[in-house]
């Protein structure tokens, strides 16, 4: 069982490939806004994740395809004016970084320049290797992801467990090893077996973030807004809701809407 070991002042990647190496696990939340990414950090979370998954939370898609760069971008800009402490990394979307390497570059340094973050995040192994040395070499962090890849939601046509076939876990296996040797600080991995999830981990030196990937890993990320309970619709096996803000908020929402029928809101003591 990891234990926290030691305090640190500011997170950065150095900082958790230290916490693997220290058998410390590594806490990481979605934050997309500023109000809501000052809670964070403040927390004291590790790694904040402005994630594609905006695309859905934030502006109700039911992918996280539709995202452009430029929103991206703003969310990404939002969240830094409110960190102090933690790591902010940032995803790259959809058909920014895919078929061409010079493009992905282009949009790492976008989101690096334009919204202040501390590294980038890509979906994928092999056929990215290209845009990840690339991005690598200008001297951006690159945190890779793999398992259930959400961009590619098309291709794999279903949101279940991947790499439960040898074949497809092997593939992962060696993908890790890759973005590891390309110079990746960090890799998520999302919805696999948990046994092939611990082992990914102790094969490599750098730290493995599970989301439903079971606790053999070096650390966890979920969405924000999920695990607080502002959304309810989503249920995974995996989510653990630490509040249930839908019901808090619409209570608080409709007591509000009796009290201004009523007139009870304002009272006396809140108006001049």
């Amino acid at each position: 069982m990891s234990i926290a070991k030691k305090e640190y002042k500011r997170i950065t990647t150095k900082t958790l490939v230290d916490m693997k190496k220290n058998g410390e696990n590594i806490s990481m939340l979605t934050a997309y806004d500023y109000t809501m990414a000052k809670i964070v950090d403040g927390s004291g979370i590790d790694v904040i994740l402005v994630g594609d998954s905006a695309s859905n939370v934030m502006a109700g898609h039911e992918t996280t395809l539709p995202i452009t760069l430029d929103q991206m971008i703003y969310h990404a800009s939002s969240v830094i004016r409110a960190v102090e402490r933690c790591l902010v990394v940032v995803d790259i979307p959809f058909g920014s970084y895919q078929s061409d390497p010079k493009e992905a570059l282009r949009s790492a340094i976008r989101i690096m320049k334009e919204s202040g973050a501390h590294a980038v995040k890509v979906e994928g192994g092999k056929e990215i290797k290209e845009s990840i040395k690339r991005i690598l070499n200008a001297g951006i962090p690159v945190m890779g992801h793999l398992g259930l890849t959400p961009q590619s939601i098309y291709k794999f046509g279903t949101y279940t467990v991947r790499a439960k076939e040898e074949e497809e876990a092997n593939q992962l296996r060696e993908d890790a090893k890759m973005l590891e040797k390309a110079g990746c600080f960090a890799i998520v991995i999302e919805k696999i077996p948990a046994k092939l999830a611990e082992e990914i981990a102790k094969s490599v030196t750098i730290p493995i973030i599970g989301i439903g990937a079971g606790g053999g890993v070096d650390g966890q990320v979920l969405v924000t807004h999920d695990m607080i309970g502002m959304t309810h619709e989503f249920n995974p096996r995996f989510l653990r809701r630490y509040l249930d803000l839908y019901s808090d908020m619409t209570n608080a929402f409709s007591q509000y809407i009796k009290d201004v029928k009523s007139g009870e809101f304002p009272n006396e003591k809140e108006q001049y």
